[in-house]
Parts: structure tokens; sequence; C-alpha cells
């Protein structure tokens, strides 16, 4: 992808305060989001699939955004469409973040063919969400389609997609659940997501539409495929999408702490696979340029050696411990991080070369993409079941 251009301005605090007034209310008729300890059943819904898409597609919104290169004159614009889905009769629009973010035109056409400049309101390229506003003289009485809940959902269970598919605008496909709480390879652990996998039909421009349950309520938002795959396609789930919708509005994005290290458990496999003595806890492979942990001078691997097909970056410092908590496994290092927050301080002991440093940084907020750029892509590497590469962590 080329050229990046600078994000839209969110709008000044008033905006988003009534915004965030507006959709608060909205969220309490949704109903809640914390997820139940098993999944129930959910009383079935009657309507045919025509009134489905009759009552759910007035929503369903075309998004055309525009980045701009100014250094290549012969190619200087670069095109991409997705869809959307009206959540707010305010004209508050929810979408992916690959579709919006880094881009200096987005324009929305509405199912009536109105075309309206948007705004960006807020995104996360981690999770691939974003929020656009439209601005229109109908604002307060556009269609919206109503939000659900992604907790309750069963495999097997009966969902379809709206969108824009290669332009064909209000498009349905229809589908089952094909699993939930899938988490995709390739991802960082801070990172990960689950994902509701369906086998609903998603192509290029489906990229932010809905995906709805046999009631027509929003269980998710397309967002990838596999490429070399036929029927897997992925949403991202509703709750989680409710769970950030009070800070893409508030701050524009999604806070998340950051210390700036990637690497993986030293789980008894790995010492057994590099047959070198190891300490437990957190072995560093890669540590991020200008990161609390670049300032602290940890080291991260050097020997870059491959086992058993599997690459390892070996050599650096290994984490043993945080703020008093022993690292030996993925569960005890998500305890050790989980009341991190930007701006609190960490102390950590380290295992280099047969000693232990004990370090302390102040933890500071994740750094956003490349404006153009999304963690997320629109097509999904393919999984690798039980991979070891999954493990990799990234903090």
């Amino acid at each position: 992808m080329t050229t990046l251009a600078r994000r839209p301005s969110p709008g000044g605090p008033a905006a988003r305060r009534g915004l965030a007034t507006a959709f608060f209310a909205l969220l309490l008729a949704a109903g809640p989001t914390g997820a139940d300890p098993q999944p129930s059943r959910r009383a079935p819904c009657q309507p045919s699939i025509p009134e489905l898409y009759q009552r759910v597609s007035p929503a369903v919104v075309s998004i055309t955004a525009i980045s701009i290169d100014p250094s290549d004159p012969s190619n200087r614009t670069e095109r991409r469409t997705g869809s959307g889905v009206i959540v707010d009769p305010t004209g508050l629009i929810l979408t992916n973040s690959h579709v919006v973010y880094g881009q200096a035109i987005i324009s929305v056409t509405l199912d009536d063919q109105t075309s309206l400049p948007g705004r960006i309101v807020g995104v996360d390229p981690f999770f691939d969400i974003a929020l656009v506003q439209v601005e229109e003289a109908d604002a307060g009485r556009l269609p919206t389609a109503r939000l659900g809940r992604s907790d309750n959902l069963l495999t097997g269970e009966e969902v379809y997609a709206i969108g824009n598919p290669f332009g064909l605008e209000q498009t349905l496909t229809r589908g089952i659940i094909s699993a939930v709480n899938r988490i995709l390879p390739g991802l960082s652990w801070s990172t990960k997501e689950p994902m509701i996998q369906t086998d609903a039909a998603i192509n290029p421009g489906s990229s932010g539409g809905p995906l709805i349950d046999s009631c027509g309520d929003v269980i998710g938002i397309t967002t990838a495929i596999l490429t070399d795959a036929q029927g897997i396609g992925f949403a991202i789930p509703v709750d989680l999408i409710k769970d950030e919708m009070a800070d893409l509005i508030k701050n524009g994005r999604v806070i998340r702490p950051w210390l700036g290290i990637q690497g993986q458990i030293v789980s008894p496999e790995i010492k057994e696979l590099l047959r070198v003595p190891l300490v437990d806890g957190l072995m560093i492979e890669f540590v991020e340029a200008g990161s609390p942990a670049s300032k602290l001078h940890l080291r991260g691997g050097n020997l870059d050696v491959v086992v058993g097909g599997e690459p390892f970056l070996v050599g650096g410092d290994i984490i043993t411990e945080v703020n008093g908590v022993s690292v030996v496994d993925q569960k005890s290092l998500a305890a050790a991080f989980e009341g991190l927050q930007v701006g609190t301080t960490v102390h950590m002991a380290v295992f280099r070369e047969g000693k232990i440093l004990t370090v302390e940084t102040v933890i500071a907020e994740r750094p956003m993409p490349a404006a153009g750029g999304s963690v997320r892509r629109a097509t999904a590497p393919t999984a690798r079941t039980g991979s070891r590469a999954a493990a990799r962590l990234s903090l």
C-alpha cells in the first residue's frame, strides 16, 4: 500500500460528548455485554429472510475511501471500498478500520443512494474497528440496525451477511456460524480477539458490513477471509465492539499499555527442543525501537535457529518475574500484566548470562500503526492448528 494521508480529525470534545451520551443510551437498550458462563439458547425468531433483509438493509451503507500521495503525480490517489452499518440515527456508522484509517477522503452512500462526506470518530487498527460520522438533513431519523449480543452464539446457528461485495450494493449472503472464539494466527497475544467464523460468503467490499442473526440483530461485523479456502470468513463479535465504543467516541482510539517486547514463554517443549539450560519465564526475542523495554536496554535474541520447522531468536533476556508474580506460563504472564495501565510502574526480574537483574520502567501507550495501515488484513493467513508460532507474545 502506498501512501497514507493524515487521519481526519475525530471532531471536537463537545461533539464527542454528545455522541457518547447518545450511544451509551443505545448500549443500555441493547442489553448486557458480559459473557455468560455457558452460552444459552435464545428464543427463536420467526421473520422470513426477505423480512430480515428489508429490516436491516436500509441501515447498511457503502463506503468509498481515497488516499492521496502527492509524491506520485501519475498515480497519486488510491481508492478502497467497503461497507458499514448505521448504529445511531444521528449518523454514527460502524465499519472496519482497514476501510477508512488514514484515508484523506471518505464518502458514504446510504441505502437511498444519497452520498455524504464522512469523518472518522475513532479507529482501532488492532481489532479492525472504526466509527464514522455523517452529517445530513435527516440526522436523527436515519435507519439503524440493532446491536445484539455475541456471548451466547452457538456453532450451527444460521447467520446472514449484508454488504457491497465488488461494488454490488446491498448483497445478502446466508450461512451458519462455523465456530466461535476463533483466534486468527499471526496476531500478537496482546491484540488477539476471539472471532466468529462463518461460511456466509464474504468478499472484497463486504468488509465492515453487519453479520446478523435470525432476529435481525447485529452479532458482528465482517472483517477477513482465508484466501486459500472456500467458505471460511470471520467477523468481529459485537460484544467486543460495544466494549470499545465509549473509548473510540471519547478518545478517538483505544488506549493500550505497551512495554515493547516480543517473545515466547520458556515451556518444557522449548527447553527440550533447544536443549540448552533455560530458566522459566518470557524469553525475549525482539525489543521494539523507542519502547520502554528499549530504554531499559533489555536484549532480544541474537541467534536465529529453526527447530522442528519453527524459527526462534535465542540468546536474549528472560523475564522471570513481574511485580512479584513469577512468570511460568501464559496464564501467569497474563495475571502479571492484567492490571497494568499506561503510566504505572512495572518491576521485573530479568535473567541474563546466569544472573538475575532487577529493573523497573513506566508503562507507555502502545503507538498506533502507520496511518493507512491496519494490523488486521482483509485476508487472513492460513491457520496452523497447534503451531508453536501461535504462542509468541507481544507486550
